[in-house]
C-alpha cells in the first residue's frame, strides 16, 4: 500500500494512442513473435514522488484470426513522467491501440523540506 503523507493528493489522467500501424504495415499488424511498444506520458505537474498508475486499454484495434495476446503495463513511473508498455506474441496482430491511465499521488507542498 502506498500511504500519502499530507492531504495534497493529486489526480492526472489521459488517454494515449501507444501505435497505429495498419497503414504503414508495421510490425504490430504484420509481424509474429513477441512484440512491444512504448510511449512516454508526461503527468501535466510533477507529484512528490512516483505516483501509483493504473491502465486500461480504451481502444484497440486487432485481428481476430488468431487470439489476442496481449500485456498493458507501466514502467519506469517517476514523480514527472512513465511508459505505457504494450506486449503480443505468438500470431497476435495488432493494428492499432489506445490506453487510458490514471495516476494518484502526493503533491509537493511549500513547507517540504529537503535534505541533502
Amino acid at each position: 500500500m502506498k500511504r500519502l503523507e499530507n492531504h495534497l493528493i493529486g489526480v492526472d489522467q489521459g488517454d494515449t494512442v501507444v501505435f497505429s500501424e495498419f497503414e504503414e504495415g508495421g510490425e504490430m499488424w504484420t509481424g509474429s513473435g513477441p512484440r512491444e511498444r512504448r510511449r512516454t506520458v508526461t503527468f501535466s505537474a510533477a507529484f512528490k514522488s512516483a505516483p501509483s498508475v493504473q491502465l486500461s486499454v480504451s481502444l484497440w484495434d486487432a485481428d481476430t484470426a488468431s487470439a489476442l495476446r496481449a500485456e498493458v503495463v507501466a514502467e519506469h513511473v517517476t514523480s514527472d513522467q512513465f511508459d505505457i508498455v504494450f506486449r503480443t506474441w505468438s500470431d497476435s496482430r495488432f493494428a492499432r491501440v489506445r490506453v487510458a491511465w490514471t495516476a494518484i499521488g502526493a503533491l509537493p507542498h511549500a513547507d517540504d523540506w529537503k535534505l541533502y
